[in-house]
């Protein structure tokens, strides 16, 4: 692992000395792309945001491209979120690529869920790292980028201020939204095959119910508690997020009689992003309900 990295700095070294296509552009590095949402809704056109994780990777296990490495070299900061497996592996090694590069990790004021999801090469993630699909977490989020930019750019602080004012209530309006629908819920049990909505349903007073066993694909003895809790809870919906395979929850979903909804919960229109989810959550509910 250590030489791939070594030689996507090698190859990005020499092409830096051909061609430099940048033009003195300021270029915050993000670990994935819905915290490129928050920049850009705050700090306006003045960075250009570097997305480590594109939407449709999966961000447990993605390994950088040449391209983002070479745009890491010439960022000003590194924004992470601290819990994800890909950082585990190479984030130490994208701070010695870019020594002088500011750095908040996101997850410094985030209340953690705990987490054993094993990666490749035996990485533990220890907290559910998933905390930005939550409204009350994305207000810290907020907050955090808000500070930050005013830190690295602080003759723009009057204008990062109203632009998180704008931001932040769109938020508080997309929380008391997930507040009134998720409250007036009979069953507050969804089911979902990755854990990537457990700060959501701490927040909101809910239960997710994952189909993954460890990281894992769920072995037949799991496979058959879930569809005995799926039937006890009536649920007529199993959401598999957009990057992983829906093999297994169709197996249930046809067992069951219950469909698929796929979700995206790492797209860089973070608000709409997260506004489906919680109605589509909102819709599983009240149909487990009938």
């Amino acid at each position: 692992m250590r030489n791939i990295f070594c030689l996507l700095v090698i190859v990005f070294v020499a092409s830096c000395g051909r061609k430099n296509t940048d033009g003195g552009e300021k270029i915050i590095t993000v670990s994935i792309a819905p915290f490129k949402y928050f920049v850009e809704a705050i700090g306006g056109d003045d960075f250009t945001v570097n997305v480590m994780v594109p939407a449709g990777a999966n961000p447990h296990i993605y390994e950088p491209f040449p391209k983002q490495i070479f745009k890491l070299r010439k960022s000003v900061a590194y924004i992470s979120n601290g819990y994800l497996g890909f950082e585990i592996t190479w984030l130490d090694r994208f701070y010695d690529t870019n020594r002088t590069m500011k750095k908040l990790s996101l997850s410094d004021k985030i209340v953690p869920l705990s987490s054993r999801h094993r990666e490749k090469g035996d990485h533990i993630e220890g907290a559910d790292p998933h905390y930005w699909v939550s409204p009350k977490c994305a207000m810290i989020i907020a907050s955090s980028v808000k500070d930050f930019l005013c830190e690295l750019s602080p003759d723009q602080k009057n204008k990062y201020e109203v632009n998180y004012q704008n931001l932040n209530s769109k938020i508080q309006e997309a929380d008391k939204n997930a507040s009134e629908l998720f409250s007036g819920v009979q069953n507050n049990s969804f089911m979902i095959f990755h854990p990537n909505l457990g700060y959501l349903a701490r927040d909101y007073g809910l239960e997710e119910i994952p189909v993954e066993f460890e990281g894992k694909e769920p072995p037949p003895s799991r496979m058959k508690e879930l569809i005995d809790r799926a039937r006890r809870d009536r649920l007529k919906t199993i959401f598999v997020q957009r990057e992983y395979d829906t093999k297994n929850a169709k197996a249930i979903a046809n067992e069951i009689g219950a469909k698929i909804k796929i979700i995206d919960p790492l797209s860089e229109d973070w608000l709409n992003s997260t506004i489906d989810i919680i109605n589509a959550v909102h819709t599983s509910l009240t149909e487990s309900s009938k």
